[in-house]
């Protein structure tokens, strides 16, 4: 797995690692029953506090990325609930688009992007 932090970035550590294991799913870099480092190993290999990296699976978990397994640790579990991840998509992309609209990107900037990140989903 192949995790880095930005130590230099606004953004909290544990929204970076939530993103980044977001990402790799999304990518196939992590699939489902894949098992996640623990939450020592992880915090060892990138170098942050073990309960940055708790919170992050916690968030994860309470977002439908992952289970928890005594025996197991943090295993990919996507919840399939396609009409709720079109809600929460609704909700990001209203706040997105409104900040680029602000910024004058166009409707046709605005879908060529959004086009070529899932594309690199996919």
């Amino acid at each position: 797995m192949y995790i880095e932090i930005d130590f230099n970035s606004e953004e909290a550590f544990y929204i970076q690692l939530r993103n980044q294991i977001i990402i790799g799913i999304a990518t196939n870099q992590y699939r489902e029953g894949d098992t996640l480092p623990s939450v020592r190993q992880l915090a060892d290999s990138v170098g942050i506090n073990m309960h940055t990296v708790n919170k992050a699976y916690t968030v994860l978990k309470q977002e439908g990325f992952i289970r928890l397994d005594r025996r197991k640790g943090a295993v990919i579990a996507l919840d399939v609930n396609k009409l709720r991840a079109l809600e929460e998509l609704k909700g990001h992309l209203r706040v997105v688009l409104a900040r680029a609209v602000c910024k004058g990107v166009t409707e046709e900037e605005a879908l060529k992007t959004v086009h070529e990140i899932f594309m690199e989903m996919c």
